[in-house]
C-alpha cells in the first residue's frame, strides 16, 4: 500500500526529531502547572510557621480541586489525603488537640472537596480523551486525503511535512500534489478557507482536477482555469456556500531541463527560493474562488531555477503561528543561513524555528520544497500517485 506524502515525511529522521522536539517543550510546558497543588501545601505550611494564627483549611482546600485538571485520579486523592493530613499536623501543632469544631469542619471541607475533585478529574479525562481521539481521527483524514510525493524527479528532489494544529479538532483544508508530465513537473500547494466536511469536499475536488489537468493541458494557466472553474462550479451549486469561500493555492511549473520554473500564485503565502544563503520571496495574486475579479488572464511568473536551489511552498499556518507576545512567524530569516541542497533540512531548519517561535499551532501547517540537484545526480523518474 503506497504511503501517502505525509506520511514519508514522517519517516525522515529530520521529522522524527522535531516531534521530539515538540514532544519535550510540550513536556516542559505543563511541568509548572503540575507543581502548584505541592506548592500550595508548602504556603500553606510557611502561612501557619509565620502567622499562626491565620486559618490555613481554606487553602488547602483548594489542593485536590487544583489537582483534579492536571492529575490522574489516584494523584487527585493522594492530593487530598497530603492536604487533609498537613491541616491535621497543623492543628495539633498549635494546639495538640485535633477534635474541635473548627477543626472538624475544616477536615469534611477538605474531605468533601476531595471527593468532588475525583469526579472533577473524571470528567476532565473523558473529554480529554475525546478531544485527543478527535483530533487523531481528523489527522488521519487529513493525511491520507494527501497524495503521495515522489523522492527523486528529473534531477529534483522533493520533501513534504505536515503538522496538524494542536487546537483544532476538525479536517483542515491543506493540500499538495506533484505530478510528472510531459510538460514538466507540475506542483500545487493550496489552503481551502475553513474547516470540517466542507473544506474536505473541496480539497478532494482540487486534488482531483489538478491530477486531470496537470497531465492534460499544455500551459500552467489552463491548470488554474481548471481549478478557478471547478472552486466557481462547486461554490454555484451549494446554495448555502457563502461568497467569501476560497481557495489560496500556488501553482508551479518546473521546465523539463530545470533550468526555471514558472508560477502562478492565487493569494497564497509567498513561495521562497533559497540558494546560497539566500532567500527572494515570490509575491501572490487573488485566490481561487474570487478569479472573477481579476479578469480572464491568469498571471505567470517565471524565475531562474540554479542548481542547489530550493523551492520552498507552505500553508498560512506557518506565518501565522504567534508567539507568547503575538508575534507572527517569518521564514525567512532560519532559511538565510547555509542550508544543503535537500528540500528535506531546508523544511527542518524551517520547521524547528517554528517550533520554537511557537508552542501550539492554531492552524494546520503543510509544506513541500524541491530542490535541483547538480547535474548528473537524481535522474531518476518517478508520478505521484493518488492514494
Amino acid at each position: 500500500m503506497p504511503k501517502t506524502g505525509a506520511q514519508d515525511a514522517t519517516d525522515r529522521p529530520g521529522a522524527l526529531r522535531m516531534e521530539r522536539y515538540q514532544r519535550e517543550r510540550r513536556f516542559r510546558r505543563i511541568v509548572w502547572p503540575h507543581a502548584l497543588p505541592p506548592a500550595v501545601v508548602v504556603v500553606a505550611v510557611v502561612i501557619d510557621l509565620v502567622w499562626p494564627p491565620f486559618n490555613t483549611f481554606p487553602l488547602l482546600a483548594t489542593v485536590a480541586v487544583t489537582a483534579a485538571p492536571l492529575y490522574s485520579l489516584a494523584w487527585t486523592v493522594a492530593s487530598g489525603a497530603v492536604a487533609l493530613l498537613t491541616g491535621w499536623l497543623l492543628s495539633f501543632r498549635e494546639s495538640g488537640e485535633v477534635i474541635s469544631r473548627p477543626n472538624v469542619i475544616g477536615f469534611t471541607t477538605l474531605v468533601t472537596l476531595t471527593v468532588v475533585a475525583a469526579f472533577l478529574n473524571r470528567m476532565f479525562a473523558r473529554e480529554r480523551e475525546q478531544l485527543r481521539t478527535s483530533r487523531q481521527v481528523a489527522e488521519a483524514v487529513q493525511r491520507a486525503m494527501l497524495p503521495a510525493v515522489p523522492e527523486r524527479v528529473r534531477g529534483l528532489a522533493m520533501a513534504t511535512r505536515y503538522q496538524a494544529a494542536q487546537v483544532e479538532a476538525l479536517i483542515g483544508g491543506d493540500l499538495y500534489a506533484v505530478h510528472d508530465t510531459p510538460h514538466g513537473l507540475r506542483m500545487v500547494i493550496g489552503d481551502v478557507r475553513g474547516k470540517g466536511t466542507r473544506s474536505a469536499t473541496l480539497v478532494n475536488t482540487l486534488l482531483g482536477v489538478f491530477h486531470a489537468a496537470a497531465l492534460q493541458t499544455p500551459d500552467l494557466p489552463s491548470v488554474v482555469q481548471a481549478a478557478e472553474i471547478q472552486v466557481q462550479d462547486l461554490k454555484a451549486r451549494e446554495a448555502d456556500a457563502p461568497y467569501e469561500d476560497f481557495v489560496t493555492a500556488v501553482f508551479v511549473e518546473i521546465l523539463p531541463d530545470r533550468s526555471a520554473f514558472r508560477m502562478a500564485n492565487r493569494g497564497h503565502p509567498a513561495p521562497l527560493l533559497v540558494h546560497g544563503g539566500r532567500v527572494t520571496t515570490l509575491e501572490p495574486s487573488l485566490p481561487l474562488g474570487l478569479g472573477d475579479l481579476a479578469g480572464p488572464v491568469v498571471p505567470v511568473d517565471r524565475y531562474d531555477l540554479p542548481p542547489g536551489a530550493t523551492l520552498v511552498l507552505f500553508t498560512d499556518g506557518i506565518i501565522e503561528a504567534r508567539d507568547r507576545t503575538g508575534a507572527f512567524f517569518d521564514p525567512v530569516p532560519p532559511l538565510t543561513c547555509p542550508l544543503p541542497p535537500d528540500p528535506g533540512a531546508v523544511l527542518d531548519a524551517m520547521l524547528t524555528a517554528l517550533f520554537r517561535h511557537t508552542d501550539e499551532l492554531d492552524d494546520d501547517a503543510a509544506a513541500l520544497a524541491v530542490t535541483r540537484l547538480p547535474d548528473g545526480q537524481g535522474e531518476g523518474t518517478g508520478a505521484a500517485v493518488r492514494p
